[in-house]
């Protein structure tokens, strides 16, 4: 069967009124313009520029900074189709022909204020005739409203004719016109989009190939007067009625500042909500604006079940194309950051994950909405952390039917690595895959190209199952950490045998690492070969995994942190990267896991230090990681994959989910 291209639909409805406006003016209470959205994109795939969006819709928008897009706002950015394109400069633009001389309006003569919130764009454009202040609210996932209300601030009255236009980067994107409305079809998609106004008939419109022009009937303001003109753009998939959804957009046109006070309210009460638990250290009102950011970029990367992907969940970047789907210990990171303000969304995260657990408890590495774009993973899992994840969320809420629902599957799927992964059945396991791959058993670890996996090799477990030479320390630490929250899940469950069962393997499995793992030579936990007697001698981020977890003696912990805190391994400029700055094969730039500071693995260095007391070590690394690495605590500025530790530089990806996360979960009292 052949597999469906993108399906959405591109509804634009228009409403105006003639009249004096009466809104009520909307309160909010956050910072603003935490991220810098200004977009001038050149072709559908550039690639230069952030984009807002909410409720988890799969398109996004950005703000004109060259004049002859004005009156609009950029995009939408597409991400229903083809990993992220571009549609337009500025789909459904507004133009106000004068009426004396039948000139578009010259928006170069305004000076424009653009200002955005996490409920909302808002874009300004004033002169000494005319006002003209645009709003884009998302009213669902598959719409977003724009209203533009226009005031004649000049002492004559001013006749106009308003017109909305749009052309598209997109050659897979046609219009046309039927049953009075614009129909727009793609190569890509069975599904049709549709334009319309809402507001009686139109006075004109012109549709071609790959554009379109709806003429509105002439207005004309007095003095002081103003008229408020709506639009809605809509993009959703077949598995949603776009019936019920072209209904409810008619009712919420009507009383538009609702639906701005409902997305104000939503945001505020989240912001509170993590405002909240902040940390002492952080309770400062400069943090809000990190704190806000951090939140933003996990809604920017939110996206509602379509396709393949039947939970809502978190992209690890929109701005990525090839990041366009869910990752399995991505999301379970997600979930704790998620938990802390919206639990609703944190479990739909984790069940979007559990979608694709198989009956012996394999979870797939990463899956997506399209896959005849970009295929499931199937050739390795991720790092045992859902567990973690469901906790947390539990923590949050207490919603036992939640706990109910999840505590099987974890179960099935932490005993899976003890059946697929541990080759030499010691009660220690190693990393692996699937396919007997190499690279598959590295990606497994998700530290893809690390250097403890130089001279790794591969063995045969069985058809369907093969692990790496090598017993890995963070692998063992993470499966005694799921051990100790199944055992609080089946206590909150009343299966009372399992929990004590669960609490003796804890019990056995400390031991080992602490033994096997450990060299008290260097004070630093290594990975092993597979019989466990000899190390792995590569002082990396995992070595700090076992403190996370709190399994090391306290004389371990002592060591590890003082190696930690030495300013030839670990304590640089942006602390806790992935490899000792001592290490011949350090490359802070370009060296992926190989020594640039990836978030999560230095949240867990943060988290370990708090869990032996280390708190004064921890919270100065922590702000080395808030304001040594480049844009993070300026506003404006992404947060980026990860950061070169020598000198602060954002490397890969803008805008990614779990560095937004973790920086989160830092400045959070834990």
């Amino acid at each position: 069967m052949k597999a469906k291209w993108i399906l959405y639909i591109l509804g634009i409805s228009i409403l105006f009124i003639a009249c004096e406006s009466k809104t009520q003016k909307i309160e909010f209470y956050y910072p603003e313009r935490v991220l810098d959205y200004s977009a001038n994109p050149n072709s559908a795939k550039d690639r230069n520029h952030l984009a807002f969006s909410d409720q988890g819709a799969w398109f996004a928008y950005g703000f004109p900074t060259f004049s002859e897009n004005y009156g609009g706002f950029s995009g939408p950015f597409l991400m229903t189709q083809d990993n992220g394109v571009w549609s337009s400069p500025a789909l459904g633009q507004l133009t106000l022909l004068e009426f004396n001389s039948n000139l578009p309006l010259d928006w170069s003569m305004f000076v424009s204020k653009q200002e955005s919130f996490p409920s909302h764009l808002r874009q300004t454009f004033e002169n000494e005739q005319l006002k003209v202040e645009q709003t884009l609210v998302y009213s669902s996932a598959h719409t977003a409203i724009v209203t533009s209300k226009i005031t004649n601030m000049g002492e004559r009255k001013y006749a106009f004719q308003p017109m909305y236009s749009g052309e598209t980067y997109l050659s897979s994107l046609h219009f046309s016109m039927a049953d009075n409305m614009i129909k727009a079809s793609s190569d890509h998609s069975q599904a049709m989009g549709y334009i319309q106004s809402w507001s009686g008939d139109l006075s004109h419109e012109t549709v071609n190939d790959s554009s379109f022009v709806l003429m509105l009937n002439s207005m004309e303001l007095s003095p002081g007067e103003s008229a408020e003109l709506v639009m809605s753009q809509s993009f959703i998939f077949p598995e949603y009625d776009w019936s019920l959804e072209h209904n409810k957009i008619a009712e919420q046109v009507k009383n538009v500042n609702g639906v701005l006070q409902a997305r104000v309210n939503e945001k505020q009460q989240q912001l509170k909500r993590i405002y909240e638990q902040l940390d002492t250290a952080f309770k400062k009102e400069a943090f809000k604006n990190l704190v806000t950011k951090a939140h933003l970029t996990l809604q920017n990367n939110w996206r509602v079940p379509a396709g393949e992907l039947k939970h809502s969940g978190l992209f690890p970047s929109y701005h990525y194309k090839w990041f366009h789907g869910f990752w399995a210990w991505d999301s379970w990171k997600h979930a704790v950051a998620l938990a802390k303000y919206d639990t609703k969304l944190a479990k739909e995260q984790i069940k979007a994950m559990y979608d694709y657990m198989d009956e012996e408890g394999f979870i797939a590495d990463c899956i997506y909405r399209d896959t005849s774009i970009e295929k499931h993973n199937y050739r390795n899992t991720k790092a045992p952390l859902s567990a973690w994840a469901v906790w947390k969320v539990y923590e949050q809420d207490g919603d036992l039917a939640f706990l109910k629902e999840l505590y099987p599957q974890l179960k099935i799927q932490h005993e899976w690595w003890y059946k697929n992964r541990d080759h030499d059945q010691d009660g220690i396991c190693e990393y692996g895959s699937t396919d007997g791959t190499l690279i598959a058993a590295k990606w497994e670890s998700g530290m893809d190209n690390a250097v403890r996996y130089d001279d790794s090799q591969i063995l045969k477990n069985s058809e369907t199952a093969y692990s790496l030479n090598q017993e890995s320390v963070d692998l063992n630490a993470y499966l005694f950490a799921e051990k100790g929250f199944l055992a609080q899940m089946a206590r909150e469950l009343e299966f009372s045998t399992e929990a004590q069962e669960f609490i003796n393997q804890a019990e056995l499995l400390k031991t080992q690492v602490q033994q096997q793992f450990y060299d008290p030579q260097t004070g630093w936990f290594y990975d092993t070969s597979i019989d466990g007697k000899e190390f792995v001698k590569i002082m990396g981020c995992e070595g700090w995994i076992p403190l996370w977890a709190n399994m090391a003696t306290e004389a371990q912990a002592d060591a590890v942190k003082e190696n930690i805190m030495n300013e030839e391994y670990f304590n640089v400029r942006v602390p806790l990267q992935t490899l000792s700055a001592a290490h011949p094969k350090f490359k802070p730039e370009g060296g992926y896991w190989r020594g640039p500071v990836w978030l999560d693995q230095s949240y867990f260095g943060v988290k370990a230090l708090k869990n032996y007391g280390y708190h004064k070590e921890a919270l100065i690394l922590t702000n080395k990681l808030i304001f040594n690495a480049d844009g993070v605590f300026t506003k404006g500025a992404s947060i980026r994959e990860n950061y070169q530790p020598i000198t602060g530089k954002g490397l890969e990806s803008e805008s990614f989910s779990w560095s937004a996360a973790h920086y989160m979960l830092m400045m959070l009292e834990e």
